[in-house]
């Protein structure tokens, strides 16, 4: 075993400092009193802080760590960037919520913060294991986070669901890991890039991948997996629904890029996959968004629609793709929080917005809040000139260039042109919540002290308003070091693994095992 360095301890900081504000926030809980836990979440922004530091400090340095299991590449440091910021503006917004609702208790900010590191180290990890362990770490704190309203009944269901489906999940991944082990002898992607191309299409190996999708595909909300969204966000606090819709999404896409550029120069079975899932996850969940009626449940099947536009970008397999894959998340972030943080702000306790048809009138009594709510609607629906317009239009212009390039270029354009066809039809359902507040009669009294509520989550919506317009208005900033970070992938060019002389064991492991 090889002795741990301070260099090794310096790849890992940036997860490192926020699992130890993670315990640092329970130790100081523990000294609180249950109405004065605001000092959790001034510790926890702190050590966020801490940790985009560190992700500052090794950009550009693209260092690996603990014999190459897990690499600072900035495509993993943009990625838990992200997760910082995600971190940040859920906690901002929880505050004040979780008091109102009587779950004021501070290892809520630490189970957000163990649930952000897991998802840091799916981003920064190149080996399987490594993987699942970070997997593992994510799902546990959100498990937990869903059914944190225990006097709820819907949301102790909810995360009742979410722990069976998720066990399930994980063991497909954990299974596949096994395959791909058993076919191939390692489980360090960077090794399965350089593997021939036979021993990688081993029958064990291929289902191994199959699996490998299944798992990453359930946190990712991909269709057909995902049959456990629309329970869990409509049963989990508003402010874990926040988290959850960007954070588990965020760490799961960051493993799933690394396991595609393994995959998809292979054989075009897994294109096709890959092309399936996306057409699938596209169209479902903006079809399945029109005819909700809950909100809640609206932002769900709309999470799963952004997914494939997200999937969009990674069967791109190329720097675009891959930069225009950051730049949407990123935008995701603000618009989809800065949706959340709306109905947060509209909550009392035992008086939250459920249905679509409570926003009805708000612009009368609260035009402001209206307006952000147009704003981020608008920006999810992907209209210019908003962050969400940009995001889309990155992403496709990713699948575009693919499609110059290869040799099957009408997938790549059907895909593109099937894309803007799905975000026209979402377009629907975004617009008839702006047509609900500003055209329809009111139907409730909303709380009068709104903005008076909590300045943390109208500081969160602050900031997430304005980057949602700045970032569709200047893009171009933000994109460049998206492609920097994209660049530092350094995707394996397939021509260099056929080079390599196939071997005629297609599963090293299985023939030991099958001569003992």
């Amino acid at each position: 075993m090889l002795p741990v360095t301070f260099s090794d301890i310096f790849v890992v900081s940036p997860l490192l400092i926020v699992v130890i504000t993670a315990m640092v926030v329970l130790m100081v809980d523990l000294a609180l009193p249950r109405d004065r836990k605001s000092a959790c979440v001034g510790v926890s922004l702190f050590g966020l802080v801490l940790a985009a530091g560190a992700c500052g400090l090794l950009w550009r340095a693209q260092k690996e760590a603990f014999n190459g299991t897990v690499i600072a590449d900035d495509f993993a440091l943009a990625f838990q960037l992200i997760l910082i910021i995600v971190s940040a503006l859920s906690i901002l917004l929880s505050e004040k919520y979780i008091q109102q609702k009587g779950i004021n208790y501070g290892e809520y900010y630490a189970l957000m913060l163990f649930s952000a590191s897991g998802a840091m180290l799916m981003a920064t990890s190149r080996e399987l294991i490594t993987i699942f362990i970070g997997l593992e770490v994510l799902s546990i704190a959100l498990y937990v986070l869903s059914g944190f309203a225990r006097t709820e009944a819907r949301s102790e269901e909810s995360a009742m669901k979410y722990f069976l489906l998720g066990a399930f999940s994980s063991g497909f991944f954990l299974y596949g890991i096994a395959l791909i082990y058993g076919g191939t002898g390692t489980t360090r992607l960077d090794s399965l890039s350089n593997l021939p191309v036979a021993t990688l299409l081993s029958p064990y190996a291929v289902a191994g991948f199959a699996l490998l999708i299944v798992g990453l595909g359930f946190k990712a909300a991909i269709v057909p997996f995902h049959s456990w969204t629309p329970d869990v966000y409509e049963g989990a606090p508003t402010s874990v629904t926040a988290f959850m819709s960007a954070g588990a999404k965020a760490g799961a896409f960051a493993a799933l890029i690394r396991v595609a550029i393994v995959l998809l120069p292979l054989s075009a079975v897994f294109n096709d996959v890959f092309w399936a899932l996306a057409i699938l996850t596209m169209v479902v969940g903006n079809v399945v968004a029109i005819v909700q009626t809950n909100i809640k449940r609206m932002l769900a099947y709309s999470s799963i629609a952004h997914a494939g536009y997200i999937l969009v970008g990674l069967i791109a397999q190329n720097s675009e793709g891959h930069a225009g894959i950051l730049f949407y998340i990123l935008a995701y972030t603000f618009m989809n929080l800065g949706a959340f943080g709306i109905l947060i702000l509209l909550a009392r306790r035992g008086q939250e917005l459920n249905n679509i048809e409570d926003l009805q009138g708000l612009a009368q009594t609260q035009p402001w809040a209206a307006a952000l709510m147009g704003l981020f609607m608008f920006s999810l629906a992907g209209i210019p000139p908003t962050a969400g317009f940009m995001g889309k239009f990155y992403v496709f212009i990713g699948i575009v260039k693919a499609a110059q390039t290869a040799s099957n270029s009408g997938l790549f354009y059907s895909l593109a042109v099937i894309g803007l066809v799905a975000s026209v039809i979402g377009a629907a359902y975004y617009l008839r919540i702006v047509y609900t507040m500003y055209f329809l009669p009111a139907r409730r009294e909303y709380p009068a002290d709104v903005w008076g509520f909590s300045p943390g989550a109208n500081f969160a919506l602050f900031i997430s308003a304005i980057l949602t317009l700045v970032l569709g208005i200047f893009p171009s900033g933000l994109y460049k070091t998206a492609e920097l970070a994209a660049a530092s992938l350094n995707t394996p060019p397939s021509i260099s693994r056929q080079a390599i002389k196939p071997v005629p064991a297609a599963a090293p492991l299985m023939e030991r095992a099958s001569v003992r």
